[in-house]
């Protein structure tokens, strides 16, 4: 177990510079954390999908829509069935997109993944479910099956809810949406400023 150990230990002459490295490395780190915003992503506020600007047809219309006052982002986005596959879905989710931002690969039209639109598919039915078991309610073909109403996809119907027909990044060029804040801290700023 020593000899392990051993191989990691620096020679006596090197661990001062070792030590600046790996204090850089986790500043770095730190810093990495601080401008992404990584703490927000384990909230449920709607403003952390607006960490990247090119959210802002997305954040508008869901903010204009009946959903707003009753569902945030991940009330539709993630999945709610355990707490692990929630912030696995999140993290995997959040990944992708943190990476596609970073490498500036985002496609002119924003659309949703096959896992997502399952996902969305069945908070619709956690949170609108009654409405498929009642008879009172039939669909413009006269199906009032509820098996056939279950199986269908809500948003073969409801496509545009709550996002509206948004498409492209240019689709609300005037939109208010909440800025991401400056990566420069405050104190920072003032050093800079004198």
């Amino acid at each position: 177990m020593r000899g392990i150990v051993d191989i990691f230990i620096p020679p006596k002459k090197w661990k001062f510079y070792v030590i600046i490295i790996l204090g850089i490395i986790t500043g770095l780190i730190f810093f990495l954390f601080y401008v992404s915003k990584a703490h927000s992503y384990l909230s449920d506020n709607a403003e952390t999908c607006m960490n990247c600007h090119i959210m802002a047809p997305q954040y508008t219309s869901w903010f204009h829509s009946a959903h707003r006052q009753y569902a945030n982002c991940n009330e539709c986005h993630v999945p709610h069935d355990n707490v692990f596959n929630k912030y696995f879905f999140k993290a995997k989710d959040g990944l992708r997109h943190a990476t596609i931002f970073t490498l500036r690969k985002e496609p002119q039209v924003i659309r949703i993944h096959e896992a997502g639109k399952e996902v969305v598919h069945s908070n619709c039915l956690r949170c609108h479910g009654d409405l498929l078991t009642d008879n009172k309610l039939q669909n413009y073909n006269g199906n009032t099956t509820n098996i056939n109403r279950k199986s269908s996809n809500c948003t073969f119907c409801h496509r545009e809810t709550p996002h509206g027909s948004v498409n492209s990044l240019s689709s609300v060029p005037n939109s208010r949406v909440p800025l991401p804040e400056s990566a420069v801290p405050h104190w920072l700023k003032k050093m800079i400023t004198k």
